[in-house]
């Protein structure tokens, strides 16, 4: 007997798509993407890029190894949903401690499973990222279509998802002290940083330049991070307030921001990138890095050129600017996520660059 479906998703244009529920049972409306990654889905589900976005899966497995206290990116998870083709409740992993569904419900993040996702990427492919609907698979098309039009997409992630307080993550052998301004920030970002003996004190998006200057880091860091870049204004500032005099270093949203603040202009891409397999040219080397994203903006690059910003690094798939850097100010980030795991490793050379720019600037290597 084939099991009734009990959820769907509704979009504006009246596309609808059947399938069962797991994790949560809530009704939402979220901003739908979609992710190519086959490893990860926990890194993914955790990450705080994706606030209120419905995640969809295009590995057709989702669920088979559980999941793992300690591959968490972040303490409560905020994506929005997550949307798979085949999800398995029963893992098999000896790491596992819980199941995908159970952790979701938890954190009160609704899946739907049984969905035809490579119909559903195609469809937003070919028609971009949009807002969707998360009902009961009764709910009438008309109602679902009135909630719709009726609901907001929120604008207000980075303050969701950065912390309240700063916090002080120590290195077991510290030579360094880097102040991250927190605005969703991996854990693994932290861990990186760690092992290369920082000492990291993150601190809310919107700490002033002055609560940074006092706490004499010896570099700073931009974290990733969801929604536009352009709505992160104390950012933007307190980065062009700081240029220069320190080390900086930006990632995926940090990225943008620091694009911004020296005048750059970003833009939102029709369908955003995120998976695991995206390769990069760094125009330094010539070589092609296997790039880990997560992001729905790009940093503009013929505004770039009014700017002291040169492109260090370029999307191969689509020409986007993938890299920047101010030599003059020890300034540089990348669009990518070089910490990322699971994930390529071929970015590795770039926190020891931030390393070696503090290095230079304070002379205790």
């Amino acid at each position: 007997m084939v099991k009734p479906y009990d959820r769907k998703l509704i979009f504006e244009d009246g596309s609808e798509y059947s399938g069962y529920a797991f994790g949560a049972v809530e009704e939402k409306v979220c901003e739908i993407v979609f992710n190519t990654s086959m490893v990860g889905y926990q890194e993914i589900l955790s990450d705080p890029s994706y606030t209120y976005q419905a995640v969809v899966m295009t590995y057709p497995l989702i669920g088979n190894y559980g999941m793992a206290a300690e591959d968490y990116e972040s303490r409560v998870p905020t994506m929005g949903a997550m949307i798979v083709s085949e999800y398995n409740h029963q893992p098999s992993n000896f790491r596992c401690q819980e199941t995908l569904g159970a952790a979701m419900a938890r954190f009160r993040i609704p899946g739907v499973s049984g969905i035809d996702t490579r119909k559903l990427t195609r469809y937003i492919r070919d028609n971009g990222s949009r807002k969707v609907l998360i009902t009961a698979a009764d709910t009438p098309l008309s109602h679902g279509l009135a909630k719709l039009k009726a609901a907001w997409l929120p604008t207000d992630a980075v303050a969701l998802v950065s912390p309240k307080a700063p916090y002080v993550a120590p290195a077991e052998s510290p030579k360094y002290h880097v102040v991250a301004i927190d605005c969703g920030m991996k854990a693994n970002i932290v861990r990186s940083l760690n092992r290369l003996g920082c000492t990291v004190t993150a601190v809310p998006y919107d700490t002033s330049p002055q609560a940074i200057q006092a706490l004499r880091p010896d570099g700073i860091f931009l974290s990733n991070g969801p929604g536009d870049p352009r709505d992160v204004l104390q950012v933007i500032r307190t980065v062009s307030r700081l240029r220069g005099q320190y080390p900086m270093f930006g990632i995926c949203l940090g990225h943008q921001l620091i694009s911004l603040a020296y005048g750059g202009e970003c833009y939102k891409l029709k369908f955003g990138h995120r998976g695991g397999n995206h390769p990069v040219r760094c125009l330094e080397t010539g070589k092609i890095e296997i790039t880990s994203q997560n992001h729905s903006y790009a940093v503009d690059m013929a505004s770039l050129k009014a700017t002291p910003l040169t492109v260090t690094h370029v999307n191969l798939l689509d020409g986007t600017v993938e890299g920047v850097c101010c030599r003059e100010d020890r300034v540089f980030s990348v669009q990518y996520h070089p910490e990322s795991a699971p994930g390529p490793e071929d970015s590795g050379y770039l926190f020891p660059q931030f390393i070696q720019w503090m290095e230079e600037e304070t002379g205790h290597g």
